[in-house]
């Protein structure tokens, strides 16, 4: 007798993997803790984190939307905002040095700097360039929206019982002189690059650990009984800053942050990690979840992420059901930001 005889079929290549049906292959996640209808369940994240809340809400369960949009707005009007996106109007957060930064603000630990960028009369907040599209009238007014953010983080994360925060990019852009990070390159959705202030970094494997752990644990500082559900987004990155190849990028970015995810995971009871990587971008999908550009992914593809999410939670098996290749392309690069930079591809 040895080890592997003993083992479930889930854990062989063959009987895993190789002989089912790409539909049918599942029983991926065994979540770490139970997730109720009634558990107050938070999102943050990449753009692809936005799928989340809105299956949630479909499914019955109890996402928070903490920054509601004011009355009068139009569906387009909310959206362009990003109002009922993710929990918080922060946009996205596409790595843990931001997510840090935000939870350091939200609880004084540290106080945001102006972060302001005029044109045209109008004023942009530096670290949401994409969340008022149109900007604000005057600084006073972005200020007042930005702390009403964090608010609305620290009133959200102290009754919560989860936050599903879903990892993108190890790449960023930080500003030497008041050591912030950025959503985005200063130049490209908004801002002015000065290549004096704005420096391109790369974070490593400790450096999201670090991040990360920092993060959950000033999370946790606040809400003791907060759990945290980690995703890595399968989207690829538009372009690097690294001077290498888009996939080499891609591939060291997504590795780190699972790494990461998997880590934090093995040594904490209130950590777990859900596959959503996985699930679209594993080579027994064949790419099939992915629109033409083979960046956003289908509609088809989220409803398999989230079929085999809430099958876990049921404890009972993902249902199977048919896909199709989409010919329409899904909007997923509306609420990327660093989709943009595809505008500054001249190849």
């Amino acid at each position: 007798m040895n080890p592997y005889q003993s083992l479930p079929p889930r854990s062989f290549w063959r009987s895993a993997v190789a002989e089912p049906d790409m539909l049918g292959i599942g029983d991926l996640w065994t979540p770490a803790f139970a997730i109720g209808q009634d558990d107050l369940i938070l999102t943050a994240g990449s753009c692809f984190a936005r799928h989340i809340g809105r299956a949630l809400l479909e499914q019955g369960m109890n996402w928070r939307d903490a920054e509601p949009a004011p009355p009068g707005l139009t569906e387009a009007e909310r959206q362009a905002r990003h109002y009922g996106v993710f929990s918080f109007r922060t946009g996205n957060i596409y790595t843990a040095a931001t997510l840090l930064q935000w939870l350091t603000w939200a609880y004084g630990n540290a106080t945001p700097p102006d972060g302001i960028w005029s044109e045209d009369g109008r004023h942009f907040d530096a670290y949401r360039p994409a969340v008022e599209p149109d900007g604000y009238e005057s600084a006073e007014a972005l200020s007042a929206a930005r702390q009403a953010t964090l608010a609305a983080i620290r009133g959200a994360v102290a009754e919560a019982s989860c936050l599903i925060f879903t990892l993108g990019l190890t790449e960023a852009w930080q500003d030497r002189a008041d050591g912030t990070v950025h959503p985005v390159c200063p130049g490209t959705v908004r801002g002015t690059f000065d290549a004096e202030r704005h420096v391109f970094h790369n974070y490593t494997f400790d450096e999201v650990y670090r991040d990360l752990s920092a993060a959950i644990a000033l999370a946790r500082t606040a809400n003791p009984g907060l759990r945290v559900l980690l995703t890595v987004s399968p989207v690829p990155l538009t372009a690097t800053a690294t001077g290498g190849h888009a996939l080499t990028a891609t591939t060291y970015s997504k590795s780190v942050l699972r790494a990461v995810a998997g880590q934090l995971a093995q040594e904490h009871d209130h950590v777990d990690y859900f596959p959503s990587y996985e699930l679209i971008t594993g080579f027994p999908f064949k790419a099939v979840f992915f629109e033409p550009n083979l960046r956003a992914v289908t509609p088809e593809g989220v409803a398999f992420v989230m079929r085999q999410f809430f099958g876990a939670l049921d404890r009972r098996p993902a249902e199977p059901r048919p896909s199709r290749r989409a010919g329409h392309f899904s909007g997923e690069d509306f609420w990327c930001e660093d989709a943009v930079l595809d505008y500054y591809n001249h190849g």
